[in-house]
């Protein structure tokens, strides 16, 4: 276990030399399987930290596009000595960038909150658009709801693949900064603002 292998997995995943040194010797000194090790662990100790109050954090902004695009977004934490440090303030305009310019643009913060009508009308358009194959039954109904978990992969913003590092997600990007606050962060809300759109 060299000491350039565990710079570069620190470089890499922002965990501690402890932490790197452990995931390399699980994973027999292979720098890849060592980061999907600390990704791992740091969806588990997200897990833990989820339950905490989070009633600190800050609002990100983020222009994109020439002033056509602009973004207002709240993430918070459970401290005001996390909500002003650099690993906070990063994720902050990182998860502004991302509801800027991913395409598609997402419309929810997580799964939990898209409407059941919306889901229904999706499920319902697949199906219409799977049976166009004339396959069976059983054929049709995985084809339709392979269908709806990519569509709402595509519009919650934790479900999409980070625009920086499309490897992870941002709900595994936010395991990583929960891994090296030791808080528990949370998105709260979001809004887009694209230049001529007007709410109806």
């Amino acid at each position: 276990m060299g000491v350039e292998t565990i710079r570069a997995l620190r470089e890499r995943t922002g965990a501690g030399i402890m932490a790197c040194k452990t995931a390399l010797k699980e994973s027999d000194n292979d720098l890849d399987k060592a980061i999907v090790t600390l990704r791992r662990k740091g969806l588990a100790n997200a897990s833990k930290k989820a339950g905490r109050a989070t009633d600190q954090g800050g609002i990100g902004t983020y222009i994109h596009a020439g002033g056509k695009v602009g973004v207002l977004i709240e993430v918070n934490c459970e401290t005001d000595f996390v909500a002003r440090n650099e690993v906070f303030q990063s994720l902050l305009k990182d998860l502004a960038m991302q509801v800027a310019g991913a395409s598609p643009a997402p419309r929810y913060v997580k799964q939990e909150e898209v409407p059941e009508e919306v889901i229904a009308k999706e499920r319902e358009i697949f199906i219409a658009q799977a049976k166009e194959s004339k396959k069976p039954e059983a054929v049709i109904e995985r084809i339709a709801e392979g269908k709806l978990k990519k569509f709402i992969q595509e519009i919650c913003l934790l479900e999409q693949p980070f625009i920086k590092d499309t490897n992870i997600t941002i709900k595994e990007l936010i395991a990583e900064k929960i891994s090296k606050t030791g808080e528990n962060i949370q998105v709260s809300r979001f809004t887009r603002y694209l230049l001529g759109e007007n709410e109806s």
